[in-house]
């Protein structure tokens, strides 16, 4: 009758430690996976920015604007400083793209002498409007919505794209 109790309290050791360590478990996991879904579960809504007064852009120029990005984690600091390439056509013509290659995400270069944007990181080449000229990029820049309010350029923000 010993080796009955004996395996009986084992048993019910067994239980309570397997028990435990999956509440252990649980506890670990659970806000690890609610970080990992919440972007999915409550995404950053859309929102404007000021890149500056209209007369601050000239005709036929492109130029990097640097801007906050208004969806970073509070911990982000320096990396929520983020820019776009500003074109302006005509008076009130503007095109805003990504400054990030769409094949790794390298920041590209503009070269106002041979009309293209260049990714110095693998050898993305693109064309002025976007499109892809060379290289490995799998899809042209991506654009940001623009317009111009009460005088000043806006561009509607958006989560980077990653695929």
């Amino acid at each position: 009758m010993a080796e009955a109790e004996l395996a009986s309290r084992r048993q019910l050791l067994s239980r309570i430690s397997l028990t435990l360590s999956a509440a252990a478990a649980a506890v670990v996991a659970i806000p690890i996976v609610s970080y990992l879904l919440s972007p999915l579960i409550n995404p950053t809504p859309p929102e404007w920015i000021d890149l500056g007064p209209v007369d601050t852009f000239r005709v036929g120029s492109t130029q990097k604007v640097d801007f906050d990005d208004p969806s970073p984690l509070p911990w982000a600091g320096q990396t929520a400083r983020t820019s776009v390439w500003l074109r302006r056509g005509g008076q009130a013509d503007f095109v805003a793209f990504a400054v990030n290659c769409t094949h790794l995400g390298c920041p590209v270069n503009w070269r106002p002498d041979a009309d293209l944007f260049l990714c110095p990181c693998h050898g993305g080449v693109y064309n002025a409007d976007g499109t892809v000229a060379g290289g490995p990029p799998p899809r042209r820049l991506p654009q940001y919505e623009v317009r111009v309010q009460n005088n000043s350029v806006q561009i509607r923000t958006r989560p980077l794209p990653v695929a």
